[in-house]
């Protein structure tokens, strides 16, 4: 799978990056590439796109990295929404559990009690402005129909299962031992 993202080169503390088209599979330092097409230097903020090879690969099914995706919306190669850079941090829910949890010698310690700010004790109570209703049971509504009187067309087409007869239960006579007598 082809993909387009940064390919750095440059010194020590002297980023600079090509765009690269390259396999999926290829190292992003040093690796092989398909075709340069473009360049981003985070020192000078200068950089250099060659739109119609980005639009080219991207038709050719080529998947952008992050940063280039953003980079390209910002240069509106492409149209949409920029990906966040940063994922937001997740709570912790393990802590929060009041459930033990394994500590790094396999002995189980119990989460320590966290503070909870007004605004999750605020979500921990339950709103009581509007009564809760009961759900309500749908009983299924009978339509008044007239009775139609069956025709011997209806039944001759529709026979009528008669109930089988019980199979005849066979009776055991279980014999109990006899007691015996000293």
């Amino acid at each position: 799978m082809l993909v387009i993202r940064l390919f750095r080169v440059g010194k020590k503390k002297q980023p600079f990056f090509k765009i690269v088209v390259t396999d999926k599979r290829n190292a992003p330092h040093g690796g092989r590439f398909v075709e340069e097409v473009g360049f981003l230097n985070p020192v000078t903020k200068e950089k250099a796109l060659k739109a119609e090879r980005i639009k080219h690969w991207l038709c050719k099914g080529a998947q952008p990295s992050a940063t280039v995706y953003n980079l390209l919306i910002k240069e509106k190669i492409l149209e949409g929404k920029k990906i966040p850079k940063h994922a937001k941090a997740k709570k912790k829910a393990a802590s929060k559990g009041g459930e033990p949890r394994p500590n790094k010698f396999g002995r189980e310690e119990k989460p320590a009690e966290t503070k909870l700010t007004s605004e999750e004790k605020k979500a921990e109570k339950p709103v009581e402005s509007a009564p809760a209703e009961p759900p309500v049971e749908e009983k299924p509504t009978e339509t008044a129909k007239p009775e139609e009187k069956p025709t011997k067309e209806k039944e001759e087409e529709e026979p009528v299962e008669e109930p089988a007869e019980p199979a005849p239960v066979e009776e055991k006579n279980e014999e109990k031992p006899e007691e015996k007598k000293i």
